[in-house]
């Protein structure tokens, strides 16, 4: 195994947008008649916008211009929520593994389909972490679909068999997946199960953990990890 670059998710990886997702779908569905529990938020982990509210409108017809309207709506109810972000909202063991990563020389990539990924970073601190950031315009197919991880890849300089992506949903892990990456879950072995590695979450979890997990032995150079 060479492995020469990390791809991380943001959302349930790097830190916990899902409460401000869930408020602004949440008021979104009041508004409109429509019922939306926090059950209904996990099931739009790692999905865009647009398939987001398809899965909350459950078959709804509505005319493409609501729908625009709509999904403008639930993006500044979640832009109004993100200004409280802070570094301090990172989620435990991710500024360590990051560190790691960068003084091992290898690269870094943010992998979200959130649109508004690069302010969550910003305000995050830790944007000098990353040699890279795609996010939703960055393609046009979302995960399951594993093309934001390819255009990851792509400003990496590397093939996918050489990156490992750090997700906390299955449809992540299935795009992972169909585009040939090593794949690490994050979260309950019923949601990330079918990823080559599993972690509660990235507490305590150090760069040799990764690789060991994924049956490398360890870092023998500081520009190569072969196992």
């Amino acid at each position: 195994m060479e492995i020469h670059g990390f791809i991380f998710d943001l959302d349930g990886v790097i830190t916990d947008t899902a409460e401000f997702h869930f408020l602004g779908w949440k008021r979104l569905a009041d508004e409109e008649g429509l019922t939306f529990t926090r059950q209904d938020n996990e099931r739009l982990r790692g999905l865009s916008r647009r398939d987001s509210l398809m899965a909350l409108l459950r078959g709804r017809a509505y005319p493409e211009e609501k729908i625009q309207e709509m999904m403008a709506r639930k993006n500044r109810y979640y832009l109004e929520s993100i200004r409280s972000i802070t570094p301090d909202d990172l989620l435990p063991g991710v500024q360590e593994l990051l560190n790691e990563i960068c003084a091992a020389g290898l690269k870094s990539a943010l992998g979200s389909a959130s649109k508004n990924a690069r302010e969550v970073v910003a305000r995050l601190g830790i944007g000098r972490l990353f040699d890279a950031i795609s996010d939703g315009n960055s393609v046009e197919r979302y995960k399951p679909a594993p093309d934001l991880f390819i255009h990851a890849a792509g400003q990496l300089h590397l093939p996918p068999r050489e990156c490992i992506v750090v997700e906390d949903a299955a449809a992540g892990i299935e795009a992972a997946r169909v585009g040939g990456f090593h794949t690490i879950g994050l979260g309950p072995p019923e949601r990330v199960g079918a990823a080559d590695a599993v972690f509660p979450g990235l507490a305590g979890v150090h760069l040799q953990d990764v690789l060991q997990a994924l049956g490398g032995n360890g870092l023998p150079s500081a520009k190569r990890i072969s196992g």
